[in-house]
């Protein structure tokens, strides 16, 4: 029918674009990725469940060219700004979207719950596991980093 066609035809569109679409809860803040992505984590940082207000953050990083706002920029806001990786939320639904030095940087960090599409990256490993609260128990066999190794990158 008419709704299998559409999805096909979205598939297709999607594949051919190799974009990764993102929003937040209200869908009044719009992106698009282009993938290769450069690592994808779940941090235990304090700041990081603070964030989050659960175990981990847990985001992806693309170039800041790979990135593209389509909607929304007037309703990020940023908290921490200056004080380490910040937290920019729609302050519409205040959903959390983006970590790191946004807006400034040569990479963004993305909230991996804030896509619409499938990204194709997992997460690779955990950072700050021993800055976790007392009740995260973690339960992959994935590589686990007392402070923000592997990358020295910024944790979120």
């Amino acid at each position: 029918g008419p709704a299998f066609l559409d999805r096909l035809v979205h598939m297709l569109s999607f594949a051919m674009s190799e974009r990764i679409r993102g929003s937040c809860l209200c869908g009044r803040v719009k992106f698009e990725v282009e993938p290769p992505f450069l690592q994808a984590n779940h941090c235990h940082c304090d700041r990081c469940r603070k964030h989050s207000g659960t175990s981990v953050c847990t985001q992806a990083r693309v170039w800041r060219q790979q990135f593209h706002l389509r909607d929304g920029e007037d309703l990020i806001k940023v908290y921490g700004k200056g004080e380490g990786a910040v937290k920019a939320f729609c302050s519409n639904c205040g959903s959390s979207l983006f970590g790191g030095d946004w807006p400034d940087g040569d990479q963004v960090s993305i909230r991996m719950g804030a896509f619409d599409d499938d990204p194709g990256i997992r997460p690779q490993f955990h950072t700050f596991v021993e800055c976790r609260a007392p009740w995260d128990t973690i339960t992959d066999d994935l590589p686990q980093y007392a402070d923000g190794e592997p990358s020295k990158l910024p944790s979120a």
